[in-house]
């Protein structure tokens, strides 16, 4: 690790700016947190690719004292102990934006941690804004969804509710003509040889075929039925003495 802090070869820096290319927010979002990586490659792993990250950024920097290697050391255990749910990306990034906008001022020719520290803290910040602008920004999308999806359901509910009055039991005996009848209505409707309103009338003349109203005069009255059981039982008996069977056992 103190190699690599106090290396200043133009492939380390060559390696910083090609990982920065085309990097934005949303990448640096999606990649690996340093809490993952200390899991997979170990904290002194991790560690070292920050200190080279922190050594590619102090050397593009144009001025005469710089931090030297057990401040880089020293920063890097910082900040992987930090921003632990935040990724080496956007460390990349946060370093790259506070080089290129011209906020990182060298006073007196010389580069102090503290204003690494503070550009950091500037772009967490900034991070934190975006986040919480996307969260209002997913929930007011999601707000106009579920609208519009209210919306819909109004203007097809009372489409649903003639079809589910429109069901036909399936215990009715005419239940097969009577959905054919349905079927035949709504293509006619479709191919404009009948109007909407004669095809909604035919649809509740169909619906009206379907109620089957309780006929108290079908069924027997209580003497007529004891009439009706008496005449079975004793036709019940005669065949069972005529074939030498116990009447009970039918």
């Amino acid at each position: 690790m103190r190699e690599l802090a106090r290396s200043t070869t133009p492939a380390i820096r060559e390696m910083l700016a090609d990982v920065s290319l085309g990097l934005t927010k949303a990448a640096a979002l999606t990649a690996p947190k340093l809490f993952q990586l200390r899991r997979t490659l170990g904290e002194r792993e991790v560690t070292k690719l920050v200190v080279v990250v922190l050594r590619a950024f102090v050397d593009s920097v144009r001025a005469e004292h710089k931090p030297d290697a057990a401040d880089l050391m020293e920063a890097a255990d910082y900040l992987v102990q930090t921003y632990t749910h935040d990724s080496l990306k956007d460390l990349v990034l946060a370093l790259k934006e506070a080089r290129t906008s011209g906020k990182l001022k060298a006073y007196y020719n010389t580069l102090d941690m503290a204003v690494v520290y503070a550009a950091l803290t500037d772009y967490f910040e900034r991070k934190a804004d975006y986040l919480n602008q996307q969260h209002l920004d997913q929930k007011a999308q999601g707000a106009t969804n579920q609208n519009q999806a209210l919306q819909q359901l109004q203007q097809a509910a009372p489409q649903l509710m003639a079809g589910i009055g429109r069901q036909i039991p399936d215990d009715h005996p005419n239940a097969a003509h009577l959905r054919h009848r349905l079927t035949v209505i709504g293509q006619k409707e479709k191919r404009g040889l009948i109007t909407p309103e004669q095809a909604q009338q035919l649809r509740d003349e169909t619906t009206a075929a379907t109620i089957r109203q309780p006929r108290q005069d079908w069924k027997p009255g209580e003497e007529a039925q004891r009439a009706i059981d008496q005449r079975h039982w004793a036709s019940t008996r005669r065949f069972a003495e005529r074939h030498g069977i116990n009447p009970n056992c039918l």
